[in-house]
């Protein structure tokens, strides 16, 4: 069956959502302002307004609220950016995998890490890929069979990590924004695409530093002790899925920290208390500067895993992500993630 013709309407609309068009929406979305849009897409606002007008009358629709001061989407044109953003995110896509039809390696591999693993050990695999020597593919070279050994390169992929807290590191893979995640929660139900493999349990501990006053209190320390002490939480990263709220009582003051190693300088400093992988405290605690404190809650260990975005379909796995899946595999590496991290004692 032969596709239809669009119609003349159709047509002119199809030739305004470009991507130029929709990275011009994002922008201005993301920044708040026409103004600030206008500067970080180098233009000058009348040209930028002049550019959302066009658009607009393509589309015959009103995508921002001309009432408004500030850049305020309409329905449509809240539509619009979601769509768009889809859009432009299948755009990278199609020119990673035409990359990868070429030669096997991504253009660009995008890895999410649980905040409480360590990152000396990732920059190490880091390092590793980095260092990775590649042969070119056969014919290639000048005469057009390339030799084993001669003109070898690292990996034509950029690497692109991010951390993530909880709920946040499952979410960065399942909406795409990285082909890779390690430390995600088995909890989450797993869609079709993702593969799930198990990277080992962190054992958390409950400490305070010496001179808080729960470091001289009975154990076991119970909830009606722990209400009356500020807790140190850590925010989940997670944007659209439910954030996890994890041992914190009702009524008890909490002071929110954006990483697991700022909630553990919180409580070296004595700002409040609560549960810390034990490897990241460990050194802390054989230092004497954190005091682990026995509690009447069962003692938490968390379960991680790690994922990724398997491709099914003759291209398979791109050659970078392979890579690391089989850095993963390895139970030294595992371990080493979860366990070695370093300390900096004073």
């Amino acid at each position: 069956m032969k596709p239809t013709m669009p119609t003349p309407t159709q047509a002119h609309a199809r030739q305004a959502l470009t991507p130029d068009a929709l990275t011009m929406i994002d922008t201005i979305a993301r920044e708040g302002s026409f103004a600030a849009a206008a500067r970080e897409l180098g233009k000058v606002p009348s040209a930028l307004t002049y550019s959302v007008r066009q658009l607009e009358e393509a589309l015959d629709v009103l995508l921002f609220d001309r009432s408004s001061r500030q850049a305020q989407l309409t329905a449509a044109g809240a539509e619009l950016l979601h769509e768009g953003r889809r859009l432009l995110q299948e755009i990278d896509a199609v020119a990673n995998r035409v990359k990868r039809v070429a030669c096997g390696w991504e253009a660009e591999l995008a890895i999410s890490v649980e905040d409480i693993l360590s990152m000396p050990v990732m920059f190490e695999l880091v390092q590793a890929f980095c260092e990775t020597r590649v042969a070119p593919p056969p014919g290639s070279g000048p005469s057009g069979n390339a030799q084993a050994g001669q003109g070898d390169s690292t990996p034509a992929t950029r690497l692109r990590l991010r951390t993530d807290v909880m709920a946040g590191t499952w979410e960065a893979l399942v909406t795409g924004q990285v082909d890779l995640a390690i430390g995600v929660s088995g909890q989450h139900a797993k869609p079709p695409g993702v593969e799930l493999r198990p990277l080992g349990d962190v054992p958390f501990v409950f400490c305070v530093a010496p001179h808080h006053p729960l470091a001289a209190a009975d154990e076991p320390l119970t909830d009606a002790v722990l209400v009356h002490h500020r807790a140190i939480a850590v925010a989940d990263t997670a944007q659209r899925l439910a954030p996890l709220t994890l041992n914190l009582l009702p009524g008890q003051d909490v002071l929110t920290v954006p990483s697991m190693r700022a909630k553990l300088e919180a409580q070296l400093r004595g700002l409040g208390c609560g549960f810390v992988p034990e490897p990241m405290a460990r050194a802390h605690l054989e230092a004497g500067h954190l005091v682990s404190r026995r509690t009447a809650r069962a003692p938490f260990v968390a379960s991680l895993f790690y994922a990724w975005r398997a491709e099914r379909g003759a291209l398979g796995l791109g050659r970078a992500l392979a890579w690391w899946v089989q850095q993963l595999e390895s139970v030294t590496t595992r371990r080493a993630l979860i366990e070695r991290h370093a300390a900096r004692l004073a």
